[in-house]
């Protein structure tokens, strides 16, 4: 069987895939939606849910240090990665082991494609047309929150301290930011460096749980600089992740922006 992942890149496999590695937290919780119990036998240490299988399957390193040795051992027949999350030494080193899938996700629509495609590539497809449908409606009939107001509310989305990083466009989060009806304050492409300028006007100011962990303390430091601004502590996973959990977020954004 021949699959071209969202790199164009082509792999080959021989039967559909017994022992999968996971090197992508959202993508491994997606595996477990489709009910690939036994089939999945690495993750990562950032691989939290489902916890069930946090606890009881191999890790296998973080997301940007894969223990290629420990893959090996696991003697997997697919290995499913990320353009963004995974580096390329690794990528190139596990690919002597077993075939390496790799997704791009810059949009909602290449989330969906990910989907799609793995779970082709898994004997599982009509339950991954389930869950995108699913969250596909979901999105299709989510309300702007700011429809009423007279002009774009601006947001500034923070993910890390020290330096300040924020996501800026061409990303996925940048995507679900638009459709929360809010413009990215920043035109700058991916994860750039943020130094706070009082002439800067953001309506919205998001921090990330995720993958620095904002607290209290950082949303009042910040407020103190721009006390115009609403300063929300979000829930990174459901800004960021580009699998099934992506069934919860428009209700969450509902919610938050309410």
């Amino acid at each position: 069987m021949i699959f071209t992942d969202q790199m164009n890149r082509t792999i080959r496999l021989e039967a559909i895939p017994k022992r999968i590695v996971s090197l992508v937290p959202s993508q491994t919780e997606f595996l477990f939606d489709l009910g690939l119990e036994n089939e999945v036998v690495g993750i990562t240490k950032f691989c939290i849910h489902p916890e069930e299988w946090f606890r009881s399957k191999t890790r296998i390193g973080g997301t940007k240090t894969v223990n290629i040795e420990k893959v090996k051992a696991l003697n997997p027949d697919l290995i499913i990665a990320n353009k963004e999350e995974n580096t390329q030494a690794d990528i190139e080193a596990l690919e002597k082991i077993a075939p390496v899938w790799i997704s791009d996700i810059s949009a909602l629509s290449d989330a969906f494609e990910m989907m799609q495609q793995v779970g082709e590539i898994c004997g599982k497809l009509q339950k991954a047309d389930e869950i995108v449908q699913s969250i596909k409606s979901q999105f299709e009939t989510f309300e702007n929150p700011f429809k009423s107001s007279q002009s774009i509310p601006k947001v500034i989305y923070l993910i890390w301290k020290n330096p300040y990083l924020i996501a800026g466009k061409n990303t996925f989060i940048d995507d679900v930011l638009q459709r929360c009806g809010l413009e990215n304050l920043t035109q700058t492409d991916r994860y750039p460096e943020w130094k706070p300028q009082e002439s800067e006007t953001p309506d919205f100011i998001l921090l990330s749980s995720e993958p620095f962990p904002f607290k209290q303390k950082d949303l009042d430091e910040l407020q103190n600089q721009f006390p115009q601004a609403k300063i929300l502590l979000v829930d990174g996973e459901l800004f960021s992740w580009y699998g099934s959990r992506l069934k919860l977020s428009v209700t969450y954004f509902k919610t938050l922006f309410k």
